[in-house]
């Protein structure tokens, strides 16, 4: 899928459950503000597992910084869509938030705040287009006008961040799941799991229903949830 179509989607599922789970798993009831910041951020977790993809979305959004660290992902990880879309990666990248949270503290979480921030606005098309320095520029500018408002808002230890980077990681393979590639859950086995949705990238299903149906979903969820 898009990194468009995975950015919304990501933001769909934490409108939907970002009101409800948190409450009901650690007695934590989000205020607006943080289902609003929550959404965006899942926005932008939800290109994490493309950390392996070298042409990716995710791959632009640093400029050659970026492109350099996917291309060591990828090497690491056996290529596209292998380690970093199993259930194993979304484990191991919600434990390293937990952890990063726990214990390193605000820089450790505006950090990641900046850098969901910075895909969410590379995802959502929020920049000039290309590949070029403006593009760059404008989203470090955004990435940390964003974060500074968000800190404002946040909590010192915002708890639901880890929820926030699992969510956005499930969102991805689900998406990924939808197409004829499919995903290898269970990683390092592997046998991958598909229902052919979408057939190709970018296609009408993928552009012209599913996208707009999870922008709705998300707005309509966010004014019941939130607004109202």
């Amino acid at each position: 899928m898009l990194g468009h179509s995975h950015a919304v989607s990501g933001a769909l599922v934490f409108a939907a459950a970002g009101p409800t789970v948190p409450q009901h798993l650690w007695h934590n009831h989000l205020s607006p503000a943080e289902i609003v910041i929550g959404t965006f951020l899942t926005a932008g977790a939800a290109l994490l597992p493309d950390l392996d993809h070298a042409n990716g979305t995710i791959a632009n959004f640093f400029g050659p910084v970026s492109r350099f660290v996917c291309k060591a992902v990828a090497k690491a990880s056996g290529g596209h869509r292998h380690a970093t879309h199993s259930i194993a990666f979304v484990i191991l990248a919600g434990l390293l938030t937990f952890v990063g949270v726990e214990f390193l503290g605000r820089p450790f979480t505006l950090s990641v705040v900046f850098l969901l921030l910075a895909l969410a606005l590379r995802a959502l098309h929020i920049c000039p287009p290309g590949k070029g320095l403006a593009s760059w520029i404008t989203i470090v500018a955004l990435a940390g006008a964003g974060t500074a408002v968000v800190n404002h808002w946040m909590p010192a230890a915002p708890d639901w961040l880890p929820l926030v980077v699992i969510l956005g990681c499930i969102a991805h393979l689900l998406g990924d799941f939808l197409t004829k590639q499919g995903v290898p859950l269970l990683w390092p086995i592997g046998a991958r799991f598909q229902v052919a949705v979408v057939s190709r990238t970018g296609n009408r299903m993928e552009t012209l229903v599913l996208v707009p149906a999870m922008m709705l979903g998300t707005i309509g969820l966010l004014w019941f949830t939130t607004f109202a």
